[in-house]
Order: structure tokens, then C-alpha cells, then sequence
């Protein structure tokens, strides 16, 4: 068998994510006759992991984001993370969900402006998802793909992604789409979106990354799916007073916005609306509601 040296210069090129801890772990690369090997202890700082579909981790405990920096980071471990290990092997359908502009709801204000912001957020996050799962050289092959509602000048500016490849839904799924490519759709919509969407990821085995999916119904996103990660704010009196926040493979959890303190976890059998990959937000909604009331007869009583 081949082996491979790996510098410590060279982890620190691609971007790490967390801290890698001694190993010896042999990696079957394409050929499935190569394989690196190291026993040495290597620690340091890491910001992104490409290698996660090699090495996958465990992450920490779900947190609110402080910024939109922290949340996409925590966003794309927890997406390679679960494609390195999804709920069900048969069906690599990976989902995430989050409000992709920090200052308004998921769809904005329903503004021209606001569509067109929501738009290049969602395609901010995609190329720096790209990036983490497509480096140089080991990464498998991207191919970036636009809702079949998404107008052309979006398809367009798409192509500048930095993905291998790039294609609207609109024209139909490629034949030269191999299965080891992985596919990241871009806000899908349409039932054409989450049908090609499934189709690819169970009966053509290819890897599917769905970006801030909408228009969903019970039909859009089987069980058999993925929530890599999920952040949506829950609100109480017009004012944003907790979260429900999931990052794979942790619970999902509900945090209050003030407090911070975890109001309860829950697994995707008790959370999810039966035959989907939504959850059900009302048990979480109340929770936050009861601990707002609980901090106001506090503040009363003094």
C-alpha cells in the first residue's frame, strides 16, 4: 500500500475544524489502494474542516450565534458532519435552516430589496460551504444548483460560486452527474426542487445539501433527511425571546434569548412533524413564552 506523509503545514493550509487529537486511522482514498497513516499527536487551531467527511466530530453544545461569522461556521461543521454520518445512509439528504439576514425574517420584508438581499446571503454561505467541503486536491467535486424558480441573472451570478459545476433545476439535472459529486441546492421552492432533490439523493446515492429551503409542504423533505443545522428565532410580545437551535448531531434544543439557559431537548421523534424534517415549533414557542413570564414575576417581586 501507498502512504502518505501529511505536514503539519499542510493541514493548516485546508483549514481544520476544532482540534485533531492523535490518531491512527487508515483513509481508503479514490484508488481504495491508498492510505495515510499518522501516529502523531497533532494539536492546533483550526477554523473549518474540510476533512469532517474524513474525520468526523462530535460538536458541542447548540449556542445562539453571535454573529453571522459564528453562525456560519457552526452552520457548515455541523452540515459536514452530517454528511460524513446522516441519520440514514440510504437517503444522504442533508438539510439547514436559518435566517439568512441577521436584521430581518427569513423572507425579509417582502421588498424587491429585501428578496435580492436574502438572495445574496443564501449564495455567500453556499461558496463558503463549497469551499469547506471541496478543498484543493482531496475534495470531492461540487456541483451548485438554483432553484427552478430562481430568475437568470441569479443563475448567472451562481456560476461564480467557485463550485466544479453549476446548473439550473430549471434546465433539468445534468446526465454527467456521477454520483460522488456533491450537490448543493440553493433555495429550493418548487415541488420540482425537492422532488429532483430526493430523487438524487436516493436512488442516485449522490451527497444533497438543501440551503435554506421554502414553500416546503409535508411532501418537500422526507423524515429520512438531515437536519444538520437549524437556528430559527422564536418570538413572544413582537420581541425575539428565544431559539430553537439544532446542530447534528446534538438534540435539538430551545435556549432562551436573555437567559441563555437551556429550556429543553428533544430528538427528532418527538419534534418533528410525523412524515417530515420540520419541527413542530408550538411545544418550544410555549416553553420560551413561560420562561419570559416566569423572569417578568421575578422582576416584580424584586
Amino acid at each position: 500500500h501507498l502512504s502518505f506523509l501529511i505536514s503539519v503545514q499542510q493541514f493548516h493550509s485546508i483549514e481544520l475544524v476544532k482540534m485533531v487529537r492523535c490518531f491512527v486511522l487508515p483513509i481508503i482514498l479514490a484508488s481504495g489502494e491508498a492510505f495515510i497513516q499518522s501516529s502523531v499527536l497533532l494539536r492546533f487551531e483550526i477554523r473549518s474542516s474540510p476533512l469532517a467527511m474524513i474525520f468526523p466530530m462530535g460538536g458541542g453544545a447548540p449556542k445562539i450565534p453571535t454573529s453571522t461569522k459564528e453562525r456560519n461556521s457552526r452552520a457548515i461543521s455541523s452540515i459536514q458532519r452530517a454528511l460524513a454520518s446522516p441519520k440514514n445512509k440510504k437517503c444522504p439528504l442533508v438539510e439547514c435552516e436559518f435566517p439568512p439576514l441577521g436584521s430581518l425574517n427569513k423572507m425579509g420584508d417582502g421588498s424587491l430589496r429585501s428578496a435580492l438581499q436574502v438572495d445574496q446571503a443564501n449564495l455567500d454561505f453556499a461558496k463558503k460551504l463549497i469551499q469547506s467541503i471541496s478543498p484543493p486536491i482531496i475534495g470531492p467535486k461540487v456541483c451548485l444548483l438554483t432553484s427552478s424558480a430562481a430568475p437568470s441573472s441569479f443563475v448567472q451570478k451562481a456560476k461564480s460560486a467557485g463550485a466544479s459545476s453549476s446548473f439550473s433545476l430549471r434546465d433539468g439535472v445534468p446526465d454527467a452527474l456521477t454520483r460522488d459529486v456533491v450537490c448543493v441546492l440553493l433555495a429550493p421552492s418548487t415541488r420540482t426542487d425537492y422532488e429532483t432533490a430526493k430523487s438524487l439523493a436516493k436512488m442516485n446515492g449522490n451527497k444533497v445539501v438543501l440551503i435554506n429551503g421554502f414553500a416546503k409542504d409535508q411532501y418537500s423533505v422526507p423524515e429520512e433527511a438531515t437536519m444538520a443545522y437549524f437556528l430559527k428565532p422564536l418570538t413572544y410580545n413582537s420581541q425575539v425571546a428565544g431559539y430553537l437551535i439544532r446542530e447534528w448531531p446534538n438534540a435539538w434544543t430551545t435556549i432562551d434569548a436573555t437567559t441563555k439557559q437551556v429550556l429543553q431537548s428533544a430528538d427528532d421523534r418527538t419534534i418533528l412533524v410525523p412524515k417530515t424534517n420540520t419541527p413542530d415549533l408550538r411545544g418550544s414557542s410555549r416553553l420560551v413564552q413561560k420562561s419570559v413570564g416566569e423572569q417578568a414575576m421575578k422582576s416584580r417581586m424584586g
